[in-house]
């Protein structure tokens, strides 16, 4: 194993990785450093985001909403990007980096098939060979999602280790990294994992947070008292959190509660790794983890497929142990709460993983302030049949 120090988020964050791996890292983590301050890399990475993937999303003022809560309510409407989320923003960035580094083919993992689907439109659109590692239990809860993966060419491969769900996934997209790197990159989908794919990711990302910026000076006149996002890994969060952390804006990170506290001896009943987790290292990171007293990797739960992952990325970790971030649970009744508000409330029918941001607000909307913004990462098309199973229909 080696130790990287130089890249870290406080004492976050890192390169924790077997030895096989630190090559290809150091090689993406130049290129990127080289393609990011590009003129031409990011010029076609915008005209991409204008006319393929239908940027800027609007900032849309959500009245009902906010007659409901008391405040004034925007919400950030990343469900109305190409792909129905807000993973495309980083698929495109990665696959451009990819294409420049004269790789051929790419892979992924995905939990509520979210970012698969965003790999899988890169692939199409720029003539990768794509693959896709999913937990049988994720293929299950996320069949449309597999068969846009499959309609698009991707390959969907099953992961049936351990629980079966995004960790697992995770694990055996790095195990085919680790003997494929040569002319495979792994694009990875949250702001998790060694360096530079925090970074990265983030940065990808953080075209949420410049629009939502311009727009709220331009409709308000000012910034938003606070701004709510779901996190499961934290793209999303970090995304929009990363141009207001200098600012004095109440930034609110909403974790799966799941079923509650309880951990068992292999289970944690959430996906709350901010709240309920400790120190540990997971898929190349140190970051907070939800670990037994032995240092062995739980199995998280979340009813939102995307939530359900025992980790968090390394800079939520240090800006939650700054108190600069603010970690918040949803548990399964509220997300559900959430969904079924915002769709009566707005005719806008969220993930659930946006749902859990909905549903705090819902459910503690003094904590908002006067004017607030809410992440809408995702449509929630895709989670139709959960929530008829949650609820029996």
């Amino acid at each position: 194993m080696i130790e990287d120090f130089a890249v870290k988020f406080g004492r976050y964050g890192g390169l924790f990785v077997p030895e096989t791996l630190v090559a290809p890292l150091a090689d993406l983590s130049y290129a990127y450093d080289q393609l990011k301050g590009s003129a031409q890399f990011q010029d076609e990475l915008k005209a991409l985001q204008k006319d393929f993937a239908g940027r800027p999303t609007s900032l849309y003022p959500a009245p009902n909403l906010s007659r409901r809560l008391g405040c004034q309510v925007y919400l950030k409407r990343e469900d109305l990007m190409h792909g129905g989320a807000h993973k495309l923003n980083n698929t495109l960035g990665q696959a451009l980096v990819a294409k420049r580094m004269g790789k051929s083919r790419l892979i992924a993992e995905t939990g509520a098939g979210q970012h698969g689907v965003a790999t899988a439109i890169v692939g199409a659109k720029l003539g990768f060979e794509t693959q896709i590692y999913m937990g049988e239990v994720d293929i299950e809860r996320q069949k449309m999602n597999v068969y846009r993966m499959e309609l698009m060419g991707a390959e969907v491969i099953p992961v049936r280790s351990g629980s079966r769900t995004l960790k697992d996934a995770i694990n055996e997209a790095l195990r085919d990294w680790a003997s494929s790197f040569e002319h495979t990159h792994y694009l990875l989908g949250t702001a998790a994992g060694a360096h530079p794919f925090p970074t990265m990711v983030r940065d990808f990302q953080s075209i949420i947070g410049q629009e939502t910026k311009e727009q709220i000076l331009a409709t308000e006149g000012r910034l938003p008292d606070s701004i709510a996002a779901c996190v499961g890994g934290g793209s999303n969060a970090m995304g929009i959190f990363a141009p207001f952390l200098e600012e004095e804006v109440k930034l609110i990170a909403v974790e799966a509660g799941g079923r509650g506290p309880g951990m068992s001896e292999r289970m944690a009943d959430n996906g709350a790794s901010l709240g309920y987790g400790t120190d540990g290292i997971l898929h190349g990171a140190l970051t907070k983890i939800l670990q037994d007293p032995y240092g062995q990797i739980l199995e998280s739960y979340s009813v939102a497929a995307g939530l359900d992952y025992p980790g968090v990325g390394p800079e939520l970790a240090y800006l939650a142990e700054k108190g600069r971030v603010l970690p918040r649970l949803a548990d399964d009744r509220t997300a559900l709460e959430g969904f079924r508000a915002l769709s009566r409330l707005e005719g806008i029918i969220p993930a659930l993983e946006s749902a859990h941001a909905i549903g705090y607000a819902l459910k503690e909307p003094e904590s908002l302030g006067d004017l607030a913004i809410i992440n809408l990462s995702g449509r929630g098309d895709k989670d139709l049949a959960t929530v008829m199973e949650y609820e029996n229909l």
